[in-house]
């Protein structure tokens, strides 16, 4: 095998249990982009073995991929545009979150057409500008009071858009407005089963934001929302459960002034062994990496050399350096470079380094 991602369901076990332990409300589990890359059917059904609540996705088709799985507790598919099979998420139970009166009238004729009622959460617009109803809430609210009795309201929800700069006075601002809205639906005769705001970030952060249900997201796989504003997830007493590691394709000697890779763009200051690691952009190392991470080969750093290639980057040994081709070594996680400073060698963050490895490098299980 040569890359793999080792993934520690006993540290999601662990996470989901610091969590439970800061809040009294539902846990929904957030497993979209196959569970943050770490594999939506084991997480789902590791974290639902914690004890969480709910499963949450982004995506129509990754809610009736768990359904496949046989997993039976609620669900919500919350990026679903005008246009999807709404049957096919009323027959498979889904829960489906409705921001705008077409998607409204689309999901309701679905229903009318199988006799059904569908469990629709309301997205509220409360600063973000990204989903849920904004300058159509008056319009929203007089649709969803007249037909009122064609549907099941579980859940009225919105998303903070600076929960993760914890001192940003726009957290207390959403929150008013939410609950200004909250207060209107609820005047109106709507009365949500449940109500859920709060992402990772918030619910480290802002109790009085947790209502009845908070979404799980990055902390629930170890990492910190934001490593710079909220410290890292030691902090929180999470831990990562992803490890990277790849093997060696080659070890050769090079020397002083030699170029390496695409475009000659690292020269390198001193003789040495480089690493030819079996692992590359098309795997979801990002190609604008820097050499300020690299591999772990034994207990010694190795950082990347040149620019990372589509299916293998080169990594400086040292030269002393036993490594020898065939060998494995540590991308990221465990004892080496940690995802978050891939993610700051790389000018992004934590959510997109692991999501962004690919599906062709497997995923292996341990507890």
């Amino acid at each position: 095998m040569r890359a793999f991602v080792s993934i520690d369901l006993d540290a999601i076990s662990h996470n989901i249990a610091q969590i439970k332990g800061k809040t009294d409300a539902k846990i929904l589990a957030v497993v979209k982009a196959d569970a943050y890359g770490h594999g939506l059917i084991p997480i789902s059904k590791c974290a639902l073995e914690s004890g969480v609540d709910w499963l949450g996705v982004a995506l129509l088709e990754e809610a009736l991929e768990l359904r496949k799985a046989g997993i039976s507790v609620p669900i919500i598919a919350w990026l679903t545009p005008p246009g999807e099979d709404f049957k096919e998420a009323l027959i498979s139970d889904i829960d489906l979150s409705v921001s705008s009166v077409l998607l409204f009238e689309e999901i309701l004729e679905a229903a009318r057409d199988l006799q059904a009622k569908p469990r629709l959460h309301f997205e509220i617009d409360t600063g973000m500008r990204r989903g849920g109803v904004l300058d159509e809430w008056d319009d929203f609210l007089d649709f969803a009071i007249k037909h009122k009795d064609e549907y099941e309201l579980v859940g009225f929800w919105s998303h903070f858009a600076r929960a993760d700069e914890p001192d940003s006075n726009m957290n207390q601002k959403q929150r008013e407005k939410f609950e200004r809205m909250l207060n209107l639906l609820i005047e109106n005769g709507l009365h949500p089963q449940i109500v859920h705001l709060s992402n990772s970030a918030a619910t480290l952060t802002q109790p009085a934001a947790h209502h009845q249900m908070i979404r799980l997201g990055i902390a629930m796989y170890g990492l910190s929302p934001d490593v710079k504003t909220m410290a890292p997830a030691s902090k929180y007493e999470l831990k990562p459960a992803m490890t990277v590691r790849a093997q060696l394709h080659l070890v050769k000697s090079a020397h002083t002034g030699d170029a390496v890779g695409y475009g000659g763009t690292a020269i390198l200051k001193r003789d040495t062994k480089l690493g030819v690691v079996v692992m590359g952009y098309s795997d979801g190392l990002p190609r604008a990496t820097s050499n300020d991470v690299g591999v772990l080969h034994g207990e010694a750093k190795a950082p990347l050399v040149g620019r990372i290639s589509m299916d293998q980057c080169v990594v400086d040994l040292g030269p002393d350096s036993l490594a020898q081709a065939g060998d494995y070594v540590t991308v990221m996680g465990g004892d080496g470079y940690s995802i978050d400073a891939w993610a700051a060698a790389s000018g992004t963050i934590n959510y997109e380094i692991v999501t962004r490895i690919a599906s062709r490098v497997p995923r292996i299980y341990s507890r």
